[in-house]
């Protein structure tokens, strides 16, 4: 029979062991790693599984291996052809290397967010507004280049950055509409020339075959009455000529009117 003072003291023995074996125990996730500082000195990197730490002597601190996003606030910036823009962006990085992420930087996260923001207002202050609107991917992977580059000594992986949006200043987003209105307007001023000449060379070769082929035009002709009676069920009589033709002629002009009708058509 256990008495009433073992069982309190067993009591208070729990209570105080249970803390301690919480904070010694550590369960580290396979994209997880834990870094051990033993009495403020770096000794190793821990996982996944299982960790026994030392209490009130060991620290762990947990670094999570996956890719993770920071979101660069917008800004405005001047390009080098002189245009202020407004642009955000995205970055996509990993850590590659647990021990230096956590003693060659003291908030790696927060270090990457301001150097993504700074490179960014350098490189778009380097490029032009057409450059930035129309090689965006280039510019990209610039300052993903830039980026990664410093990084790489926090044991840091950038694998990827994308500006999100330009934004224009409004007069200028009027100025474009208006020239590509004015652009869209002189295509289609290109098209009605190219179209019109097209037609004038199409009825050019007609007006030769039916000189070379007189008869041509009269089979033109009849075809053309032929149609309008189809169209307004009607009979048309006409006076014939093709009793005077002789047969090596109405060939002629049969072959003449098929090589008009396939110039016609295309």
């Amino acid at each position: 029979m256990i008495d009433i003072n073992t069982l309190i003291a067993i009591l208070l023995l729990v209570v105080i062991i249970a803390p301690i074996l919480a904070r010694a125990i550590r369960i580290v996730r396979e994209w997880e790693r834990l870094i051990v500082l033993r009495l403020g000195k770096f000794i190793g990197v821990r996982g996944p599984g299982l960790v026994i730490l030392v209490p009130f002597i060991d620290r762990g601190l947990v670094v999570d291996l996956r890719v993770t996003t920071i979101d660069v606030p917008r800004q405005e910036v001047i390009t080098k052809d002189n245009v202020t823009v407004t642009v955000d962006a995205v970055v996509y990085y990993r850590v590659v290397d647990p021990e230096r992420a956590i003693l060659r930087v003291k908030d790696y996260h927060y270090a990457i967010a301001l150097l993504a923001q700074t490179t960014l207002r350098d490189v778009i202050g380097q490029a032009e507004l057409d450059d930035l609107l129309t090689k965006r991917e280039e510019i990209n992977k610039r300052i993903q280049s830039i980026v990664d580059q410093v990084t790489g000594a926090w044991g840091v992986k950038v694998v990827m950055v994308t500006i999100k949006t330009v934004e224009l200043p409004e007069g200028l987003v009027r100025a474009m509409a208006k020239q590509a209105e004015a652009e869209r307007l002189r295509r289609a001023r290109i098209i009605e020339a190219e179209a019109e000449k097209a037609a004038a060379k199409i009825l050019a070769e007609a007006a030769n075959i039916y000189e070379v082929h007189p008869i041509a035009l009269r089979l033109r002709e009849l075809q053309t009455y032929i149609d309008i009676a189809r169209e307004k069920n009607m009979i048309l009589i006409t006076e014939s000529t093709t009793s005077r033709i002789s047969g090596e002629t109405v060939a002629a002009a049969l072959a003449a009117q098929k090589r008009l009708s396939e110039t016609e058509s295309k």
